[in-house]
């Protein structure tokens, strides 16, 4: 395919696994990283001196408390809901399952009295959270059976997720139907009819109404 030939062009001999996303070198013809972690590190201060909009997704004050939420986000819901939705055994996907809702169940407890995970600015933690819970409902909640809830019945989490939705330049980065075409069809031993469903109808772009959230009130 098209992204073999990427790997390849870096290192001809290359035979490992194609993934994405990857970062590519235009000048040198290489691939930088194929790392999302590490990817979303680089483009945060990479190219801040040559003219990237201002902002620090990763700022100092707030390191350790970013990377304890993505110790913990990451197993329990990046990759629960892959646990859960490649399980090969009923008891792998329980553990799997049960662990990525506990999960849930407390970020919604945090939500409720900060805007974003760590207080009321929007870090990395945040974007790392948001790629997971943009598909949960189109996708993971049917295709992955991470069914014991919608995301959409949890007011804070739901709420949240509207409210970086609209954070300007994210909603034309998400084309839900491409969402839903490559899950569903490129998965065949889970869907072997590749059928893509019509639903569900999900609006991101009503108010989320969290501008106040752990705000104390006036």
């Amino acid at each position: 395919n098209r992204l073999h030939e990427v790997y390849t062009k870096a290192a001809p001999k290359c035979n490992s696994r194609v993934t994405v996303p990857v970062l590519w070198d235009k000048h040198n013809d290489t691939i930088v990283s194929n790392e999302s972690s590490d990817i979303i590190r680089m483009l945060n201060s990479a190219f801040d001196k040559i003219g990237a909009l201002l902002g620090d997704f990763y700022p100092k004050a707030l390191r350790a408390e970013i990377d304890n939420l993505n110790s913990f986000i990451y197993p329990n819901i990046n990759n629960g809901v892959y646990r859960a939705g490649f399980a090969g055994t009923q008891e792998a996907y329980d553990e799997a399952v049960v662990s990525l809702f506990n999960s849930l169940d407390q970020l919604e407890e945090r939500l409720a009295s900060k805007r974003y995970l760590t207080g009321d600015t929007i870090t990395e933690a945040d974007w790392r959270l948001f790629t997971t819970l943009i598909r949960f409902d189109p996708v993971y909640f049917g295709h992955f059976k991470c069914n014991i809830s919608r995301l959409i019945d949890y007011p804070n989490l739901w709420g949240y997720l509207k409210d970086l939705y609209q954070v300007p330049g994210i909603a034309e980065t998400v084309d839900i139907d491409h969402v839903k075409a490559h899950y569903y069809a490129s998965h065949t031993h889970i869907n072997p009819t590749a059928v893509v469903p019509q639903g569900p109808k999900l609006d991101y772009s009503t108010p989320h109404g969290r501008e106040n959230t752990g705000n104390p009130p006036v």
